[in-house]
């Protein structure tokens, strides 16, 4: 009897939806009827289409090759309809929370002046822009792990312009013809409408008196690490891809650069962080951004999204405090839990933190793509004093957590199906209501054994099923 793909699979003592969750059973008993080398075939035809595709992100740390695809496993992850709506409540409710610290600490400051969360976190924070002082911030993600009882905790909050959503979409797109027997008849919600969701978020935000805006997809350009997720999105929305460029600001107004002329701009979705933004307003080296955007921002005749200074709700430090932000905005308790976090600015939780180094995980608290971390189990006797060097020097730029033991779910690696640890990144598009992404971007750690499950880092990617 030819061998099936899950025949022999062992999740070695992990939690595993695959097995574990009843809404898998479908889908286990599809597999079953497969052989491995179909899958590996279907496999193969699935990832050089997305080469053929042009799916790229960009690593700039490795000369030989920059542009890479990013490595997508075939075998899906399964949701039930219960287990999201659990994640897309506690997603709802902690972007509520994130948009009323983001208007507060802006205007009022109230968070701050009762003491729930230190002041110089939040005004000391390389992220906060006093410039944004006094100005009312349009409507306004959040990346997931399961731990090994099945309990979801929310590991870091991403409010400034999160990547992945494209691939959600061509994973989809993937499935649907590599594997259209798994897909039929199993009430799989579907993801084809975030362009559409995302556009009507942003013509809410437009400046006063505009009924017809003018939208921009403002990108730094085909040398980022997600342009294609730029071109993806903008033709998603039907909106102009820009650059810098392309666009000027004259009686602080924006305008872009067409063969017939200026052309008046009044929504820019950017994709540029806050620093290159504008050289007017921040770093004056900056070639990407558009001189005097934050004047026609402030004169009220632009919309930006996300709004300028997001990222300090980003920090992994402020990051820690957002059960009791939750509480004191919400007077709710939340409803996905943080991982517990020890902020290495407080002299406990730095003494703690050194004591207990081989156990933890430290991160550098402004840090994305998995860089800087240090995993205490796996890191070698150099790596640790490295680290703990690091902590002695500049304790207010990590904070440190347990290592969680990541749920897995089975994996297509080097023609066998294995156990790989996974985390989930949802999208959520906020204007008058939120609306979450049904099931958002599995991100797949491909090394055996390994925790860090972002692109630069060696991870790949899943399709996601929210089935009924």
């Amino acid at each position: 009897m030819t061998p099936s793909v899950l025949d022999g699979y062992d999740p070695q003592g992990f939690y595993c939806e695959m097995l574990r969750s009843p809404a898998s059973r479908a889908v286990r008993e599809r597999l079953a009827s497969l052989s491995i080398e179909a899958v590996k075939q279907r496999a193969t035809n699935a990832n050089a289409e997305l080469y053929n595709l042009g799916i790229t992100f960009t690593v700039y740390s490795d000369a030989k090759t920059i542009d890479r695809i990013l490595p997508f496993d075939v075998i899906p992850r399964v949701l039930s309809g219960e287990e999201w709506r659990h994640i897309e409540s506690g997603i709802i409710q902690r972007i509520t929370a994130i948009n009323l610290l983001l208007d507060d600490i802006y205007h009022e400051q109230h968070l701050l002046r009762d003491g729930i969360v230190p002041a110089d976190l939040i005004l000391g924070n390389r992220n906060y822009r006093p410039l944004m002082r006094g100005l009312d911030l349009p409507h306004k993600t959040t990346d997931i792990v399961r731990d090994e009882h099945g309990a979801f905790l929310v590991l870091e909050d991403n409010a400034r312009t999160p990547s992945g959503v494209s691939y959600v979409v061509e994973n989809r797109h993937l499935m649907l013809r590599a594997f259209p027997d798994l897909l039929n008849d199993i009430g799989l919600r579907p993801i084809e409408n975030y362009g559409a969701r995302l556009i009507s978020a942003l013509h809410e935000i437009a400046p006063a008196g505009v009924s017809d805006p003018r939208v921009v997809l403002l990108s730094p350009g085909a040398y980022n690490s997600a342009y294609f997720e730029h071109v993806f999105l903008a033709r998603e929305m039907g909106v102009p891809l820009v650059e810098g460029r392309d666009l000027l600001v004259e009686d602080d107004r924006v305008f872009m650069r067409t063969t017939g002329g200026l052309s008046r701009v009044d929504i820019i979705y950017r994709r540029i962080d806050d620093d290159y933004l504008d050289p007017d307003a921040f770093l004056p080296e900056s070639m990407l951004g558009v001189p005097g955007l934050m004047r026609a921002y402030r004169a009220g005749n632009l919309a930006l999204a996300n709004a300028v200074g997001t990222g300090v709700a980003d920090d992994k430090a402020v990051y820690a405090y957002m059960p009791r932000i939750i509480r004191y905005y919400l007077t709710e308790e939340p409803i996905l839990q943080n991982v517990e976090t020890h902020i290495c600015r407080e002299p406990g939780a730095l003494r703690y933190t050194l004591d207990n180094l081989a156990g933890l995980v430290v991160k550098p608290v402004g840090e994305a793509g998995g860089y800087g971390i240090t995993v205490g189990p796996k890191a070698s006797r150099r790596e640790l004093d490295e680290c703990r060097a690091k902590l002695l020097a500049d304790p207010s730029n990590y904070i440190s957590q347990p290592c969680v033991k990541l749920s897995v779910a089975p994996t297509l690696v080097d023609g066998c199906v294995e156990p790989r640890h996974v985390d989930l990144r949802p999208f959520a598009v906020t204007g008058s209501s939120t609306w979450v992404l049904p099931g958002g971007l599995t991100r797949v750690a491909l090394r055996r054994g390994s925790l860090v499950v972002n692109s630069s880092q060696g991870g790949g990617s899943k399709d996601t099923w929210v089935v009924a």
